[in-house]
């Protein structure tokens, strides 16, 4: 916006005409705002006495430019970081359960091929176990026949012979051995069932809802918003 003004010149009938700038105070914005105490408050800059609530900018022609939120203190805005980043955590454990749950349904389409991969599992120990338990009974004979060796030292000890005594302190480390390791395996398939039983309940539910038209669309929607959102996913076996 410009203002005209001219300066007439009386004696020559000659007029002289400039562009002026308008004036600073003309161009800057308004602030507006409410403090605490109900008052209004207007300055030509942000007003410290409403830091605490919201003020409005506005132009020299009434309009509102936009509107400026109260100003946060430093504590105020570490809980809000910790807000926000809290609620983008839970966004990222969605986004990974829906991915695991696009994994599980691609890797057990039904209940027969999720109990065919739990029985192979369960084999598979057995075989480690049965293996194990084999060993064991290789020690047990083992150890007879050193216990028969034994019996001519029995009214003696002191004449064991140092060979003898290595291969009965061997044969106990190892029988003992055996024991943990069987046991530990004993755990191992009740830890693989109690997987199994977990993924089970699972994808029942999953498999509830692909069954159900509008579960099916629901499932769909959110594995395409899933794969848009996290990329390719690489099945494990």
């Amino acid at each position: 916006m410009q203002y005209l003004a001219c300066l007439r010149v009386v004696g020559m009938g000659v007029a002289l005409c400039a562009g002026m700038a308008a004036p600073a105070w003309a161009q800057q914005g308004i602030y507006t705002c409410v403090d605490g105490k109900g008052r209004r408050i207007t300055a030509d800059r942000p007003i410290p006495e409403c830091i605490d609530r919201e003020q409005a900018e506005m132009s020299s022609g009434g309009l509102v430019v936009r509107k400026i939120g109260p100003s946060l203190t430093a504590q105020e805005r570490a809980l809000e970081e910790t807000k926000a980043a809290k609620a983008q955590e839970e966004r990222n454990r969605q986004v990974e359960e829906r991915k695991r749950e696009r994994v599980l349904l691609a890797r057990y389409p039904d209940k027969a091929s999720h109990d065919k991969e739990r029985a192979l599992a369960l084999a598979q120990l057995d075989d480690v176990i049965a293996a194990a338990n084999r060993h064991s009974s290789d020690l047990a004979t083992q150890r007879k026949a050193i216990d028969q060796e034994l019996e001519f030292y029995k009214n003696d000890p002191s004449r064991i012979p140092p060979k003898l005594k290595r291969q009965v302190e061997e044969n106990t480390q190892q029988a003992e051995g055996q024991r943990r390791f069987v046991t530990n395996q004993e755990a191992e398939k009740k830890r693989v069932n109690a997987r199994f039983d977990d993924e089970l309940m699972k994808l029942k539910a999953l498999w509830a809802q692909l069954a159900s038209p509008s579960g099916a669309a629901t499932t769909a929607a959110t594995t395409a918003a899933t794969a848009a959102a996290s990329g390719p996913v690489t099945q494990k076996r």
